[in-house]
């Protein structure tokens, strides 16, 4: 015999809807025809061919995201049947694309879902502070083109932070989380570092030591030294270039540690790793 629908007053089904609120957005689906209808969907929809005629995907990777996207939340591409035994139940609940950044609703579930993670499992209960380090518009098309290099720039914040930590005075070891974007507010490729630290360090026995902020112009000189000779050692750049960059007053390196989240702040700092997981584009603004 078939499965029937329960009645709205069935205990199996109205536990689960009580449960979280989580569970009862993620049941408010979005149908196919009001997907349709958004301006990102049909700005997808209109131009994915044009795009891939013209060349103009530069990675497979970023044509397949809009492939994905187009099909995400459609049951025509497959889909899950939840059924609960206990009142017999069931609706269909069709297939997302879990695309990041490109897909706004697969990708605020991921940043909702990391802020709860990071902050029950790996942020301590200490002030925290964001850095944020750019390079120059100058350099920037070089790491479009050697996307590699994005990884050795992370590491380079990373000895950096470590090291001006570690030059305090103080005996013990900073936490960070370090993310890599690759888009500014106008959506033009701009390769910059986030940088979540606990605004201090901890020592060997556990005690965290609050330590006053790193100055910018220390890591902005030290960013700028580092980087320059990454792109000299990797031949993106000639020795001429460097030394003249070297010696610029505004060289285009910058650092900013303004944003700071008290250690009682816990909202504040599921946020802030939220914010920099996000990192939302115009369309989301």
């Amino acid at each position: 015999m078939p499965p029937r629908r329960a009645s709205p007053r069935c205990s199996h089904h109205v536990g689960t809807r009580r449960a979280s609120g989580r569970k009862d957005a993620q049941r408010r689906r979005v149908s196919p025809a009001q997907r349709a209808r958004e301006p990102l969907y049909q700005c997808a929809d209109r131009h994915l061919a044009e795009l891939r005629s013209e060349g103009r995907l530069q990675r497979l990777l970023e044509e397949r995201v809009i492939e994905r996207f187009l099909k995400c939340g459609d049951a025509h591409h497959g889909f899950a049947r939840v059924y609960c035994p206990g009142c017999r139940h069931d609706y269909l609940l069709a297939f997302s694309c879990k695309a990041r950044y490109f897909c706004p609703s697969c990708h605020q579930k991921r940043v909702l879902a990391y802020g709860d993670w990071v902050e029950q499992n790996v942020l301590a209960a200490v002030p925290h502070r964001q850095y944020v380090f750019t390079v120059p518009r100058m350099l920037r098309p070089i790491f479009s083109r050697k996307r590699g290099l994005l990884g050795e720039l992370c590491h380079i914040v990373e000895r950096l932070s470590i090291r001006a930590y570690s030059g305090a005075g103080v005996e013990g070891r900073p936490g960070l989380i370090l993310f890599v974007q690759t888009f500014g507010d106008l959506l033009t490729f701009n390769p910059h570092i986030h940088v979540l630290a606990a605004d201090g360090v901890f020592r060997a026995d556990g005690a965290f030591v609050v330590l006053p902020a790193i100055p910018v112009k220390l890591l902005e000189r030290g960013c700028r030294i580092a980087v320059l000779k990454l792109l000299v050692a990797e031949g993106a750049i000639g020795e001429r270039l460097s030394a003249s960059m070297l010696a610029w007053r505004h060289s285009g390196f910058s650092v900013h540690n303004g944003v700071r989240v008290p250690a009682g702040d816990t909202e504040g700092r599921k946020k802030l790793a939220q914010y920099m997981r996000a990192r939302r584009s115009p369309w989301r603004r």
